[in-house]
């Protein structure tokens, strides 16, 4: 697999209802997604509208969850023109690693690919090199699945742009992972704080004792488990 030179971080917006709705039918309605290369840190965005093969109204429900009005997409090409053009302005799917908050988005691309017959090597390309951030996140720092704002928030960051748009989404997706990447310390702080302890101290020293008080507390408890449970086996055998 070719050296990675850049990030590509997606998100889709899709088809909606509050009576709810098959994944397979919720079709993208829009794409957004930031580019980052990785020598140069320089960031490229891209935001398209998607006509869906459905085309119906947009329920007043959807309307408010993902902003996207009717009017919004009149039109907008299908998904495979967007699609082509998006593969256009990467640039390069082998130079590429692909991030989203979670594999619905990835899900999602390879639903509408395939009806709208899309190449298959080339999504699974794309599969090859994508990679669930959140899953990652919260295995490593969060512990529980969080929004991308409640992720900012406990790099004490806030929302840059437009809620409900892809582009943002995944732009602040991208602040997230580069938080995560370059504040190994910070990150640290938040998984101790998540899976361990409650308050975290403030510097490295006071952290450790607090660490290590908290696994003697735990070795005790486990020590008197232990004895519990041999000590029950042995009157047993009596």
């Amino acid at each position: 697999m070719a050296d990675v030179k850049q990030f590509i971080f997606f998100d889709f917006e899709m088809l909606c209802s509050n009576k709810g709705m098959p994944f397979e039918d919720m079709e993208a309605i829009r794409l957004g997604a930031v580019k980052y290369n990785i020598e140069t840190e320089d960031i490229e965005f891209f935001d398209r509208y998607i006509q869906p093969t459905k085309r119906v109204s947009l329920s007043r429900f959807c309307t408010e969850l993902t902003g996207i009005k009717d009017t919004d997409l009149v039109g907008a090409s299908n998904f495979k023109n967007v699609f082509e053009d998006f593969l256009t302005w990467i640039g390069g799917i082998k130079k590429s690693r692909f991030f989203s908050w979670s594999t619905s988005d990835l899900s999602r691309l390879k639903i509408d690919a395939e009806k709208h017959e899309i190449s298959l090597a080339t999504i699974k390309k794309i599969e090859q090199r994508y990679v669930d951030f959140q899953a990652i996140f919260t295995k490593r720092v969060s512990k529980n699945n969080v929004s991308v704002e409640n992720g900012l928030a406990l790099y004490n960051l806030q929302f840059e742009g437009k809620k409900h748009n892809p582009m943002y989404d995944a732009y602040n997706t991208l602040r997230i992972y580069l938080s995560f990447l370059h504040e190994p310390v910070q990150s640290d702080f938040i998984m101790i704080k998540q899976f361990i302890l409650e308050e975290v101290p403030q510097n490295i020293k006071e952290m450790n004792a607090a660490l290590r008080k908290t696994i003697q507390k735990d070795l005790h408890i486990f020590a008197e488990d232990d004895k519990a449970i041999y000590s029950g086996r042995s009157t047993a055998e009596y």
